[in-house]
């Protein structure tokens, strides 16, 4: 039998080879390795239900697909799920796997189970941390023969603003470069900063443009973020940009309004059921400019949830049609990214990936097929995991060269001040300024007032190993008993390290555990350390299993769960009382944030600063 190339990575001239075969294999003149029968097939390009169909597969690809007993060839193993309903592995049009907190082995070994076969990675997480080895990291899992496909996108925010600095820089030359190594490469990963887009005189406007010229070279995607922007001439201009999809939109008429500008919308969970119900209530009969995206979920929460499964079922829940559903995880996301020639559908040429369903309208996963073979049943994952020893660039990634100590998170008050005012912020704060508070000054620096639910937040930069603190005053979070902090290195996008506290000695300790660990969480209580969960990849993810992973966080939530954690409610409705894990995504500083803190750089050397308008202002005056 001819030998075919291992087709775990995209390679024009091995696509060559393997399309060669199979066109062979289809018209019965060189065997296939395998049959799958099913009782019904869903052909996801017409949304029609196919009875007692067989697939037929010739290595990793399916080479024909028929009525059973048909095809004309010879055939090694047959296989037959009477009673099962097949439809296509289910893909991520946009995610970040980074947010699972597992390496892709380990995460492709807790979604698989779920249907999720591909997954197009928003890689600007890991990038920000180490952007020379970014694209090698993300084909690791895969080249080491994870059934998982991973499509990974540059970063466009790397660095997300010109605020920031670290372990990656993108522009032209870098997106084209990345583009051109490898055709699993999709296009540019989400546009975030919206200001350096428009404005030209912001200090990001060349670098982003640049991105994007390279990404129309390379005929890729310009994927969008939109968050906030609501105003029909931005949505204009947004899609004027080149920006393709948006994955931000909260509401009914915010989607409709995009939509009608020609942008992919790509639906998270937290507002999927009201947009569901109202495009259906207006009688929206095309839903092909729709998919379903996960965008961030931990591995805790897809224990608990599902993974890409849970975003079908909850479209379901709401009224949308399954096999429309079904086409959002599929068909829909495969030809936004261009990838029709590989997922997307049950189809010759394609990944023999498919998901074997007992009960269609609940989604009820029996079997999943990757690379033509069964790697899942009954939720239990059976292909082995790729032992993989990932190197130092990527799990030795916190850089801080000296112990921090208390005073690197003490704010001096100015001689012989009583009080201070200072700028206060507060979480998920999309508010044109910063609040403004009088605080207490005591030892000749400005004190925290728990009173009013004010304490210390930092960032500290994990890249230069000088460890440089850029700390300032929040309102509404952090502990409220004494010598407690709460230290993590994923703070999205940057992934410096961030902490909050109710001692500067507290904080530091924190810190400290953190560059030990190489990152993850560390929470310190009543001055000793309580809990940590080690994140030694890139200081974002684990390589080991889910329910390791977990068990571990659950001690973390155990630990802080008899802590007084401030509360205030703010913007975003996804801001809770108890256990502050969502500062993680406080950091960002893509629109609608305006005031930000940063690590200290040269453009906004306190590391406070307006990332729309490049404004800078002293933290206590």
């Amino acid at each position: 039998m001819t030998q075919l190339p291992s087709d775990l990575l995209l390679d024009a001239t091995d696509e060559v080879a393997i399309r060669q075969d199979l066109t062979l294999v289809a018209l019965g003149k060189r065997p296939a390795d395998r049959s799958l029968r099913v009782g019904r097939l869903l052909d996801v390009h017409s949304r029609t239900w196919l009875d007692d169909q067989e697939i037929v597969i010739r290595g990793r690809r399916i080479a024909w697909v028929g009525p059973a007993g048909t095809y004309s060839g010879e055939v090694g193993e047959r296989f037959h799920e009477p009673s099962l309903s097949a439809v296509p592995g289910f893909g991520e049009v946009h995610k970040h796997i980074e947010s699972s907190h597992l390496t892709p082995e380990w995460e492709a070994a807790l979604v698989i189970p779920h249907g999720c076969t591909w997954t197009c990675e928003a890689s600007h997480e890991f990038s920000n941390v180490d952007g020379p080895h970014n694209l090698e990291f993300w084909l690791t899992a895969r080249r080491a023969g994870s059934p998982a496909k991973i499509f990974p996108l540059p970063g466009s925010a790397v660095p997300p603003t010109a605020y920031e600095w670290g372990g990656g820089h993108f522009g032209y030359a870098e997106q084209r470069a990345f583009l051109a190594q490898s055709l699993q490469v999709a296009g540019l990963d989400e546009v975030m900063d919206w200001p350096a887009v428009w404005n030209p005189e912001n200090p990001s406007y060349g670098r982003l443009w640049g991105m994007i010229r390279a990404t129309f070279e390379q005929r890729g995607v310009v994927e969008g973020h939109a968050a906030g922007m609501r105003g029909v001439d931005e949505i204009n201009a947004f899609a004027a940009a080149g920006m393709a999809s948006d994955h931000e939109a909260w509401t009914p008429d915010e989607v409709r309004d995009k939509l009608r500008r020609g942008l992919f919308m790509e639906l998270r969970p937290h507002s999927l059921p009201d947009i569901v119900r109202a495009m259906l209530a207006d009688g929206l009969g095309d839903w092909s400019q729709f998919a379903l995206t996960t965008d961030d979920r931990s591995a805790t929460d897809t224990l608990k949830l599902g993974a890409t499964d849970h975003n079908v079922r909850l479209a379901i829940a709401n009224g949308l049609a399954p096999e429309i559903a079904i086409q959002c995880v599929t068909l829909n996301p495969a030809r936004h990214m261009r990838l029709t020639p590989w997922v997307g559908s049950v189809a010759p040429g394609r990944y023999a990936d498919m998901v074997l369903l007992g009960d269609v309208d609940k989604l009820s996963i029996a079997s999943v097929w990757a690379d033509g073979r069964e790697v899942a049943r009954d939720g239990r994952y059976l292909a082995p995991v790729p032992k993989i020893d990932w190197p130092e660039w990527a799990t030795q990634t916190v850089n801080i060269r000296r112990r921090l100590t208390a005073s690197d998170f003490a704010i001096p008050a100015s001689p012989g001040r009583a009080t201070m005012q200072a700028a206060v912020l507060r979480p998920f704060h999309w508010a044109d300024d910063f609040v403004t508070m009088e605080l207490p000054v005591a030892d000749g620096m400005v004190q925290r007032d728990p009173a009013r639910n004010v304490t210390k937040y930092a960032i500290v930069d994990r890249f230069s190993g000088e460890g440089k603190v850029a700390r300032m005053f929040w309102l509404g979070t952090g502990p409220r008993d004494a010598d407690t902090a709460l230290a993590a290195s994923l703070g999205h996008d940057k992934h410096n390290i961030w902490v909050v506290g109710s001692s500067d000695a507290a904080m530091a300790r924190a810190v400290n555990a953190l560059n030990d660990i190489q990152g993850g969480w560390a929470l310190v209580r009543g001055g000793e350390l309580a809990a940590t969960v080690t994140y030694e990849v890139g200081g974002l993810m684990s390589c080991r299993p889910a329910a390791d992973l977990d068990r571990d966080m659950q001690a973390l939530y155990a630990a802080g769960a008899g802590i007084d954690w401030m509360y205030e409610p703010t913007y975003s409705p996804r801001w809770w009382p108890g256990f502050p894990e969502r500062l993680s995504f406080a950091t960002l500083t893509c629109a609608p944030w305006r005031w930000v803190l940063v690590a200290p750089s040269p453009l906004a050397p306190e590391g406070f600063v307006n990332v729309a308008t490049g404004q800078t202002h002293p933290i206590v005056w």
